[in-house]
């Protein structure tokens, strides 16, 4: 059966192409398209759509603010469609927040081999946003208890190194991690699928949010405790060891698994740089970027740690690295940091 799309655009250019490259796809059907927020409550009464994709900006009543109330009345999947400007990050940041599983951002080339890597992105994140566990939206993350700071050793932050990835989800995965983890951790180096012109914004979210210090990395950084580093959309993020700890690496080598930055290019860095000193964890997302990486860093000696099925956004990264056992552990979302911060006492 045909997954029931509903496309939600101000723009009728952008409907007809996004009307156009979902009806490509023999699994979607286009039921309807909705200039604005009134039409589309009214659509989804009538036409039950099994995912919306919904423009950031719209006139009338915004995006986000359709967003909002959607999700407290009838929740569905949503992936937003989003411009490639800063403005435009922060809004859909706060989408994802509110509960929507994924975005696209519009667009920018007339470049076909472009437009068609954006047909295979888009449709991808709808096949994915139709089976995806919904959020509630999200609310403050109790942070870690001050104990913690103490319990972890100072050799434990000078001579260790966390390495994250994830994907669809994962912006309020990585976020409900690090609220709950104290300043005293080691550094910590982060994976996240998004495009360049969203990680700036996404790094400054979390750094207001958290007690460590988020920034998106710059390479040639020393990788210091209570620090953690975001890879940046453009390039690989790589860790290298220098002296008796590690600094960032940059690089715009081809992309892995479709991505760059990719999960895999992190973890093998780390596997081959750090070793037993490292703990991973593997977060939400689609595809299986990470599980050859994370496999690299078990057979190095690290501890790895997955995120479990019931609280995954869509659990396809986790579950490929516990296929290929490359997982030492599988907890829930909220247990990661605990199960973090355990392991760094031992």
């Amino acid at each position: 059966m045909s997954i029931k799309v509903l496309i939600v655009d101000d723009s009728a250019l952008m409907r007809r192409l996004l009307q156009e490259i979902v009806s490509c796809a023999p699994d979607l059907e286009v039921v309807g398209s909705a200039p604005d927020a009134t039409a589309a409550r009214e659509m989804i009464k009538a036409l039950n759509p099994d995912v919306i994709t919904l423009d950031v900006e719209m006139p009338g009543m915004s995006g986000l603010a359709f967003l909002e109330r959607l999700m407290k009345l009838r929740p569905m999947p949503v992936v937003m469609i989003s411009s490639l400007t800063a403005e435009g990050s922060e809004t859909t940041l706060r989408a994802l927040e509110l509960g929507a599983v994924d975005f696209v951002a519009k667009p920018r080339a007339e470049n076909p081999a472009l437009l068609q890597l954006y047909a295979d992105e888009i449709c991808d994140k709808i096949r994915a946003a139709k089976d995806a566990r919904l959020r509630r939206p999200s609310s403050a993350v109790q942070p870690a208890a001050p104990r913690s700071d103490a319990e972890v050793s100072g050799r434990a932050l000078a001579d260790r190194l966390i390495a994250i990835g994830a994907s669809t989800g994962g912006t309020e995965a990585i976020r409900e991690v690090l609220a709950r983890l104290p300043a005293a951790v080691p550094g910590i180096v982060m994976v996240q699928h998004m495009p360049e012109t969203f990680t700036p914004s996404f790094a400054r979210r979390l750094d207001g949010l958290c007690a460590l210090k988020v920034v998106e990395a710059q390479g040639g950084e020393r990788i210091a405790p209570g620090h953690a580093y975001l890879a940046p959309g453009h390039s690989h993020l790589r860790v290298r060891k220098s002296g008796a700890g590690w600094v960032t690496e940059l690089s715009k080598t081809e992309p892995v698994n479709r991505h760059r930055p990719a999960v895999d290019v992190l973890f093998e860095s780390v596997a081959r740089e750090a070793g037993r000193s490292a703990i991973g964890v593997i977060l939400t997302g689609m595809g299986k970027d990470g599980a050859q990486g994370m496999l690299a860093m078990k057979k190095a000696g690290a501890w790895n740690i997955g995120q479990d099925q019931e609280s995954c956004v869509v659990y396809g990264m986790p579950r490929e690295a516990a296929l290929v056992g490359a997982l030492d552990e599988v907890v829930a979302l909220g247990s990661i940091a605990e199960r973090i911060l355990a392991r760094l006492r031992q």
